[in-house]
């Protein structure tokens, strides 16, 4: 009888459980953990970006984002096309890609050291002052 009692509630605790990894918030954790389709993509494009190879990289972000990423991962790749736009005097792109990031992120916020840069900085900040 005891023995019955206890596989009953042991049932009813793992159907809970499971009930709780339907739940919407439980969902928006796991995919903080699960990698993203594009998610090696997007490193590749990081990796070039940091080696100096801006053309390159924009053909893997825009092709990771294509791939699919996670909410953080497309703000920071929107974030690094801005960046590479900006550096070639594209401002009008390099807008457009920081509002895609804040669109995706509303709470984006430059590094300090990449705040400070005379060209993405100014744009980053009028882009955010105005949504």
């Amino acid at each position: 009888m005891m023995r019955g009692m206890m596989r009953g509630m042991i049932t009813v605790a793992l159907a809970a459980a499971l009930a709780a990894c339907e739940s919407a918030p439980m969902q928006s954790l796991q995919k903080l953990f699960q990698s993203s389709p594009g998610s090696a993509t997007l490193k590749t494009g990081l990796r070039q970006y940091d080696e100096g190879a801006y053309a390159e990289s924009a053909k893997s972000l825009n092709s990771a984002i294509g791939q699919g990423l996670n909410d953080p991962e497309t703000a920071n790749a929107h974030k690094h096309l801005a960046f590479i736009h900006c550096a070639a005097n594209r401002v009008a792109p390099c807008r457009e890609e920081f509002r895609k990031a804040l669109a995706v992120d509303a709470t984006l916020e430059l590094a300090p050291a990449e705040a400070g840069h005379p060209i993405w900085g100014p744009v980053f900040k009028s882009v955010k002052a105005g949504r």
